[in-house]
């Protein structure tokens, strides 16, 4: 038993137990990571158990009702991963189940579970991009806060994880600042620039449509305005306003998503961003169409599988542009020792934080009963006539008294660990006594 937890059951054994019994959620042999990620499972695995914010709600809204504490889901195009406290990591996966379309036994199957340290070494490297498809790839810092924001927002994301996602933070702009593994221009919305860049010489003379104007294809629509200059876009989206304001900003074309259809079957290349909940671009869509390159940017896939099958359409999907490496992933490779230092002093300095915090539960709990001790024995002085130097001494001497009675009597009923507790409090008091 460690010094603090020995001296709180003597000292205040009912608010050390009260600690170990109704906090033990937030022990962090308690913390678990469970998740699927691009390493073991295909696209079309993560898509069945994406989680989108009315999911996530839910989720949350369960996690609550089950009295679990301090969730948070991260659900990206390459992981669909939930952390939390729960007695057992099976609770967390029953909650992503429960929520998606897929099979539980394959996600328990495909996933991996990291408990304590090890899953919040894990949530370094995730923010980091240490643990990304593609290397250094730093959208995810941003899809970080905004699920933390929102378990935040539903009463879910206690101090613990505010603090090591806070260290989390703090630590990414560390190591996007001082080493270069987020250098260059690496991710998914790059990595369809370079497809097109290499597939279609003639690029500028083909009708480009983009399905979906988020942040994905925004970024994808600029990368390819900056490296291929191509100005021969065509913008759709659900919201039209969206569409149409990007479109004003940089001169390109917009149509009403209403007429998805017929763009589909007028483009040469199709990119699709849109992040819809089912397939919206079908293979009706281009049935005695011209030959198209379709590149599917969403997770869970917004073009159907079946437009595949079709001999004139090519279609590309996430997984198969994060294989397309350069010179800039080689680059970023040198640098990950460095980031795995600057990850490992800001993991240790957080680890202290969560240890001091602890010990300060169990040293005031000591205090409050020394001073009950304290104050008792005051009062009882009090309660008489007037006292003088020798009265004081005495009121002193039984509050020692009592303190020696307690640790005597703690040391009498646990025989077994008599010794232990001893050589404790030799060790603490520093009494240079020898027992050997």
């Amino acid at each position: 038993m460690p010094f603090l937890a020995f001296y709180a059951s003597i000292f205040a054994p009912e608010a050390y137990k009260n600690k170990m019994q109704g906090s033990h959620s937030k022990d962090i042999a308690h913390f678990h990571i469970v998740g699927i990620n691009y390493k073991k499972t295909d696209a079309a695995i993560r898509g069945s158990f994406a989680i989108n914010q009315v999911q996530y709600q839910h989720l949350l809204d369960s996690a609550k009702s089950l009295h679990l504490d301090d969730i948070f889901v991260l659900s990206t195009c390459n992981r669909t991963e939930i952390y939390g406290f729960a007695d057992d990591p099976q609770q967390l996966v029953e909650l992503v189940c429960n929520e998606t379309d897929g099979d539980c036994n394959l996600f328990s199957q495909l996933s991996y579970v990291k408990t304590g340290e090890d899953a919040i070494k894990h949530l370094y490297q995730v923010g980091t991009g240490l643990d990304s498809q593609i290397l250094g790839d730093y959208e995810i810092i941003g899809q970080i806060r905004n699920a933390t924001k929102f378990s935040k927002s539903n009463g879910c994301f206690g101090g613990f994880q505010e603090r090591l996602v806070n260290s989390v933070l703090q630590v990414s702009k560390l190591i996007k600042n001082e080493t270069g593994l987020s250098s260059g221009t690496v991710s998914v919305a790059f990595a369809a620039v370079r497809l097109l860049e290499h597939k279609v010489p003639d690029i500028h003379h083909k009708k480009i449509l983009l399905v979906g104007v988020g942040k994905i294809g925004r970024n994808t629509c600029k990368n390819m305005m900056d490296y291929l200059g191509v100005t021969n876009v065509t913008l759709v989206n659900r919201t039209t306003a969206v569409a149409q304001d990007f479109a004003n900003q940089h001169g390109l074309r917009y149509a009403p998503y209403e007429n998805l259809a017929e763009e589909l079957k007028a483009a040469d290349i199709v990119l699709v961003a849109s992040n819809a909940p089912e397939p919206n671009v079908l293979a009706e869509h281009f049935s005695g169409s011209s030959p198209k390159l379709i590149i599917d940017l969403s997770i869970p896939f917004n073009v159907a599988p079946e437009v595949n099958d079709l001999s004139h359409v090519e279609l590309v999907n996430v997984d198969e542009l994060s294989k397309i490496q350069d010179e800039t992933l080689q680059m970023r490779l040198q640098e990950v020792p460095k980031a795995l230092g600057i990850i490992e002093e800001h993991m240790n300095e957080f680890l202290y934080w969560y240890k001091m915090r602890k010990h300060a539960v169990v040293l005031k709990a000591v205090k409050d009963k020394l001073t009950e001790i304290h104050t008792k024995e005051i009062q009882q002085q009090k309660n008489g006539n007037q006292y003088n130097l020798e009265d004081i001494e005495a009121v002193s001497s039984r509050i020692i008294q009592k303190m020696i009675n307690l640790m005597a009597g703690k040391v009498r009923r646990e025989t077994d660990k008599s010794d232990q507790y001893i050589a404790m409090i030799n060790d603490i008091f520093e009494t240079g006594v020898n027992q050997e």
